[in-house]
């Protein structure tokens, strides 16, 4: 039996009053290190988090930096490439380590996955 896989649908924006964004990120992290199989799509104003350059209100975490975190624990990251370009963000402005997405591999992630979970 393979490793269990999740994936984390990440919609939330960063720094709205709510801790959504950041508590997807602490469970990327945990599941992670349960050595599970994580993925995270990053759609709507959740595309913000993996935007260079984000800065935190003062006294918040910075989400980028925990994105980035959570990709160099082993986790896939990819962002709906339709939601930058309507917003306006290049694919350059966006960290390493994470990928433009599709509604298809959105599809796919979702169809092959255990658990989905969304924020």
């Amino acid at each position: 039996m393979g490793k269990p896989s999740l994936l984390i649908i990440i919609s939330s924006p960063p720094y709205n009053g709510s801790d959504a964004a950041w508590n997807s990120l602490r469970l990327a992290k945990t599941a992670a290190a349960h050595d599970d199989k994580v993925r995270v799509f990053l759609i709507n104003e959740g595309t913000d988090i993996g935007r260079q350059g984000l800065q935190p209100p003062e006294n918040f975490f910075n989400l980028t930096e925990m994105l980035a975190e959570t990709v160099a624990a082993g986790v896939e990251v990819q962002y709906c490439k339709t939601c930058i370009d309507r917003c306006g963000v290049g694919e350059g402005e966006m960290i390493q380590g994470i990928a433009p997405g599709s509604m298809a591999i959105l599809h796919e992630w979702i169809m092959t996955s255990d658990k989905v979970v969304t924020f």
